[in-house]
């Protein structure tokens, strides 16, 4: 990776949770350039390694760690794993969530007849499982918190500790098919303010980085054709999004290290910023 904002964070530890997805993948590396120390948390911990082996053999630290967000046990094992090889953390990132097609409805508008033709395996709102709403909702949310339960505690005593949460543009505009997801990532920037308010005695600044649309193994699904052509969906993103096109997830680690350089940006606290080519300010029209 070529940064093209480079900053010194030597003797600095990060912790971040989803650390082997595509977006969270491309911090890890960065800040590992930047001599951070990186604590790669997934579920996945193969696809964990990866990240790791390539920050390593750049002469980058991280470690791949194990644990399941929504399971505080696992957490708690993570926590003990990482306190034991790298002793104190500065900086947390929740980065876990994602969306799921069980959760995801088939058309964008509902019309009486699908209540009634099921022919066509129409999935409306009406058809749509409490264990799946549930499932996505917890994993970006309620992963989030405690996630931040089980790491943010040791970062009291930390001097220039920050935690940087990953929202969404569904949290400033509710996309259509994804109600649960949506929801969710509005409930992390809602959380964010609130977490900022409650950890400034303390000296924890936290924000968040909503990303507009980045295509990754998770929404390529539903952005694509089975040859990779955009399809409709993708088509209209890019349609009201100014720039016209997909981020790159690299886009993303200049506001990140900003967010966490304790020199550029100590007086930023509980903001969401988007990265979204102009997607949230766009009207339409």
């Amino acid at each position: 990776m070529n940064l093209h904002l480079k900053i010194n964070l030597e003797g600095k530890i990060a912790i971040i949770t989803g650390g082997a997805g595509v977006l969270c993948g491309c911090f890890s590396e960065a800040l590992a350039e930047c001599g951070v120390k990186v604590a790669i948390i997934d579920i996945n911990k193969d696809a964990a390694e990866k990240v790791v082996d390539k920050i390593n053999s750049k002469q980058g630290v991280a470690i791949a760690v194990k644990a399941n967000v929504l399971d505080m046990e696992s957490l708690q094992k993570a926590e003990r794993i990482i306190s034991k090889e790298f002793g104190s953390w500065s900086i947390l990132i929740n980065g876990a969530g994602g969306n799921h097609p069980k959760a995801t409805t088939s058309k964008e508008y509902l019309i009486k007849e699908d209540l009634t033709n099921k022919q066509n395996e129409i999935i409306t709102f009406f058809d749509l499982k409490k264990e799946a709403i549930e499932f996505i909702f917890n994993l970006n949310f309620i992963g989030m918190f405690l996630s931040t339960q089980a790491f943010a505690k040791k970062m009291v005593t930390e001097k220039d500790a920050i935690i940087i949460n990953i929202a969404s543009m569904n949290a400033i505009r509710p996309l259509t098919k994804i109600p649960a997801y949506s929801a969710a990532k509005a409930a992390v920037s809602n959380f964010t303010q609130w977490l900022a308010v409650h950890m400034s005695k303390v000296n924890i600044r936290v924000n968040a980085i909503a990303p507009g649309f980045f295509l990754t193994e998770q929404n390529r699904i539903l952005l694509t054709n089975k040859d990779g052509s955009f399809n409709a969906r993708a088509n209209k993103i890019l349609n009201n999004t100014p720039m016209g096109r997909f981020g790159k997830p690299e886009e993303l680690i200049g506001t990140l290290l900003w967010l966490i350089d304790e020199k550029a940006s100590s007086f930023v606290n509980g903001v969401v910023i988007p990265v979204d080519g102009g997607f949230s300010a766009y009207s339409g029209v």
